[in-house]
């Protein structure tokens, strides 16, 4: 079975949480909105619900796909001591756009 990071790996299965980050979809309305064919999309959500990234409901003949945040979070634990590296740029980014003049001040 992939670790959690081979499949955040590939970009489509990426695309795919990114999409049901919005609520539920069927297959066919992730396979329009990404424009890719359904097999294709198939064996990708197929990844997903195996590694339990989604789930799967079935309605008769379809099947919604649901994001599960328990993979993501368990993502975001790993990454939690690395943190303080982006954290310390973003305040430095910060301080230095705090530091520069306003461009909307009137010079009169």
């Amino acid at each position: 079975m992939p670790t959690p990071f081979e499949v955040l790996a590939l970009p489509l299965r990426r695309e795919i949480l990114d999409r049901l980050r919005a609520g539920p979809r069927l297959v066919g309305e992730l396979a329009c909105e990404l424009g890719v064919a359904q097999p294709i999309l198939s064996k990708q959500l197929k990844i997903l619900r195996d590694t339990g990234f989604v789930e799967v409901h079935a309605e008769a003949q379809r099947r919604r796909y649901a994001l599960r945040p328990e993979p993501l979070a368990a993502v975001a634990d790993w990454l939690e001591p690395y943190r303080w590296l982006w954290e310390r740029q973003l305040d430095r980014l910060g301080e230095h756009l705090d530091a520069m003049p306003d461009d909307s001040e009137d010079p009169s």
